[in-house]
């Protein structure tokens, strides 16, 4: 059976308190029982901070190793820790940081989920005017040796932006 949600941006302190006080977001489950669809959004909260620490190994530890990367500025599809880390090495110095703008999560089972959605990218390249970019996105999850990975991230830029 099929959980959804739909996700504003507009989260209460205490929500995100309550999101952030725990290094993986689902943990203390059941290993039975189902994430929320708003502790799979949490995710996406600590795929965004991980960004902010400017480390491509970081990044790429998010992923599963045999996870596939269709990134939002790169035609080259990732299939493998070496690729992640190789586009994260070249999309993080422009200090990217994502909003999201709309959110739909389907929790399918104990260990797998989908976020997808549209996020708006600030990306601060040096030197330049701070660069926006709305994108389409969908992270799917999913739980190995009880930590939750990427295993496909699909994120193209809007096509009427």
């Amino acid at each position: 059976m099929h959980k959804s949600t739909v996700r504003s941006i507009a989260l209460t302190a205490g929500a995100i308190a309550a999101l952030t006080a725990c290094a993986d977001p689902i943990s203390g489950d059941a290993q039975d029982d189902p994430p929320s669809p708003e502790q799979v959004a949490a995710l996406f909260d600590t795929w965004n901070e991980t960004l902010a620490t400017g480390d491509p190994e970081a990044v790429a530890d998010l992923y599963a190793p045999d996870a596939v990367l269709l990134p939002t500025v790169s035609n080259t599809v990732r299939t493998d820790r070496a690729g992640i880390v190789d586009y994260f090495t070249g999309f993080l110095p422009s200090k990217p940081s994502a909003v999201i703008e709309q959110s739909v999560v389907n929790v399918l089972d104990a260990d797998n989920a989908i976020d997808t959605g549209v996020y708006r990218f600030t990306l601060s390249k040096p030197e330049a005017t701070p660069e926006t970019v709305d994108a389409r996105y969908t992270f799917v999850y999913e739980k190995r040796d009880d930590k939750w990975l990427i295993v496909n991230h699909h994120s193209s830029e809007m096509p009427e932006s």
